[in-house]
């Protein structure tokens, strides 16, 4: 891949919702933007506007009622359900305002999960789980349970799972929006480490002006477009 090269694309999507029975609430109004390989990007905007709905079409999570998503030049709505669930799983990474983790596994075994659905080799997937987990400072927690790690640590460790399939791009929705401020802060860092460490590319949906101050591009969403 290019330095900084265009690693997706979105073209005039728009995305309305029934909110009755002759009535649609258009939420976004073809937005256009492209996102670039090693660029730190934040979606902001008041609450209510599609920011999380935007981020969600752009990974492939949900699909727009009109436009399209280019991941490298390939449209993933031209894809059908089972091809686009492989490619969240293998081209990109989630990371969400409550981490998701299962309880009944540690946090070695919730990073290494995606590697082995994409049924890579065992061992080295634990190799890279146990890589990433001491890259987010937990490599003394790979052991632990969800329910025995603080709320900052869970976050890590749904950072460290997003990046096992070794993603183009990492998509994280309000990250810090259950944290308080020192893990926000902390979580912030992290992001800014794995982005010039790893070259990691993020998207990220956020109402932090810290993150704000240090990211790459921001897409501000007012009345459903891009300003």
């Amino acid at each position: 891949m290019k330095e900084n090269s265009v690693v997706l694309r979105a073209e005039n999507i728009s995305k309305n919702f029934n909110v009755g029975k002759h009535s649609e609430l258009h939420v976004l109004k073809n937005i256009n933007l492209e996102i670039k390989t090693k660029d730190i990007n934040l979606i902001i905007g008041a609450s209510g506007v599609g920011k999380s709905t935007l981020l969600h079409i752009l990974g492939g999570l949900d699909r727009p009622s009109a436009g399209a998503v280019y991941f490298e030049g390939k449209n993933l709505f031209e894809m059908d359900d089972e091809t686009l669930a492989g490619f969240r799983n293998t081209e990109v990474g989630f990371v969400f305002q409550f981490h998701h983790l299962l309880n009944e596994f540690t946090a070695l075994e919730n990073v290494c999960l995606p590697g082995l659905i994409k049924k890579r080799n065992k061992s080295e997937v634990i190799e890279k789980a146990k890589s990433l987990l001491n890259e987010v400072g937990l490599d003394e927690r790979m052991g632990h349970k969800p329910n025995e790690l603080s709320g900052g640590e869970q976050q890590r460790v749904a950072v460290a799972r997003a990046l096992i399939n070794s993603p183009k791009i990492v998509f994280a929705d309000e990250p810090t929006g259950n944290l308080d401020a020192e893990n926000s802060l902390l979580l912030h860092e992290l992001i800014i480490k794995l982005n010039k460490d790893l070259d990691q590319t993020f998207v990220i949906v956020t109402h932090n002006q810290d993150l704000a101050d240090r990211a790459t591009n921001i897409f501000k969403i007012v009345d459903g477009k891009i300003m």
